[in-house]
């Protein structure tokens, strides 16, 4: 995740979410961090819809060698997706793609600059206003087998956790996608446990435990994020990535603070921040666990192979040059210019992930990798500005033609 994915520390946002909201996350898709809501737009779906223009043309965006050069390599590696899967946004087909994706396995990364400039144009959707956060990949401490300070356990999806209709679920709600559950002993198809029933044992015992956490605080925090990593005490690297969710509500945990009056500067408050979340957590930990407690959701991972977590798209994201987006209005895979009010997060990325509040034209999570720079980075990532998606030559003048 350039990103998630980020905290995903969580990013500040999440901690600090000023609404207390319930949330569903949408499986197969990992969850984000609550972040500052940009400013409210007319509902549209999709980019086509919100009308696309011409923008500058890519030259003029004086791409660094550097910057240019990881983009490439992130865009090679989601090509295979950019030619098979559909475009949500409307924008283009996979066969728009070939020329540039076919050019990108023999191109010299020394020159990726004039690579962009050759194959693409630049486009803005909407009225191009941007915003901006970031995500990044945690490590914490942890074990293959469970020991003594390591005790917290990181489960594997379960084979019960099924898709139906609750049995309470009147039917006139019966709409959508169905929702996720289990079937109890008589046969009644439930939601399934929630945090609080699993953190008491509910899955105990049943060889779902893929690694062993040493801090559960942290590992709270991990399963916001989505995906880290868990480093050993031999030194091992185990990276997790998310596998999917009990389909309980999720809870921002910074806004219940918020609203109880336990965050800001005033005597008895903790500090507006991630350290001060935890800080209160760990020196009050009953109240503490109630506090999580009130986020039903549970995070399910797998092991991962490979030198990045896996965003959406099914290839790994790279610290700065990977970054989450709606796929309803950026197609995944794209690259896209950023030119905001925080220097880290300008330039050129590539949309490779979503996210459950990542929602709506020119709205981007930016991923940074793993370790306490990226923590920091990610923790106040906040940008306004611009966003330029580039598209494949043509690609424009043919939306205006109507084809």
């Amino acid at each position: 995740m350039r990103r998630h994915w980020l905290a995903k520390g969580l990013a500040l946002g999440a901690l600090l979410s000023l609404s207390a909201c319930v949330r569903l996350i949408p499986e197969g898709q990992a969850p984000r961090t609550e972040i500052p809501t940009p400013p409210v737009a007319p509902a549209i779906e999709s980019a086509a819809l919100a009308g696309v223009i011409h923008g500058p043309s890519v030259g003029a965006l004086e791409l660094t060698p550097g910057d240019a050069g990881t983009a490439l390599a992130s865009f090679l590696d989601s090509c295979p997706k950019l030619l098979a899967r559909e475009d949500a946004s409307g924008l283009t087909h996979g066969a728009d793609w070939k020329p540039a994706c076919d050019a990108a396995l023999g191109w010299p990364a020394s020159n990726a600059s004039d690579f962009f400039v050759t194959f693409f144009e630049t486009a803005r959707v909407g009225d191009g206003t941007a915003f901006a956060t970031g995500y990044f990949e945690p490590e914490i401490a942890g074990c293959r087998m469970r020991q003594p300070g390591c005790e917290q356990p990181v489960y594997a999806m379960p084979p019960e956790l099924v898709r139906g209709w609750w049995d309470e679920t009147p039917e006139a709600e019966r709409t959508g996608r169905e929702q996720l559950g289990r079937h109890d002993a008589a046969g009644k198809f439930i939601p399934y446990y929630e945090r609080a029933e699993i953190e008491d044992g509910a899955l105990a015992g049943r060889g779902l435990e893929i690694a062993w956490a040493a801090d559960p605080i942290e590992f709270f925090f991990l399963q916001i994020q989505g995906s880290g990593r868990l480093r050993t005490p031999e030194g091992e690297v185990i990276r997790i990535g998310y596998a999917g969710q009990n389909g309980r509500e999720y809870v921002g945990i910074g806004g219940v603070m918020r609203e109880r009056g336990l965050l800001g500067d005033g005597p008895g408050q903790y500090a507006g921040s991630m350290q001060g979340i935890m800080r209160y957590l760990r020196e009050r930990p009953d109240e503490g666990r109630e506090l999580m407690r009130l986020n039903k959701s549970w995070i399910f991972f797998q092991e991962l192979r490979g030198d990045g977590p896996l965003g959406a798209l099914g290839v790994p994201v790279r610290r700065a040059s990977s970054a989450a987006a709606d796929p309803r209005f950026v197609p995944l895979g794209a690259p896209v210019w950023l030119q905001t009010d925080r220097a880290e997060a300008n330039g050129l990325w590539i949309a490779q992930d979503t996210g459950g509040a990542i929602k709506g034209a020119n709205r981007f999570d930016t991923f940074w990798g793993s370790g306490p720079e990226a923590r920091i980075i990610a923790g106040g990532m906040s940008a306004r500005g611009q966003a330029l998606l580039l598209l494949p030559k043509g690609t424009v003048a043919r939306l205006d033609s109507g084809q």
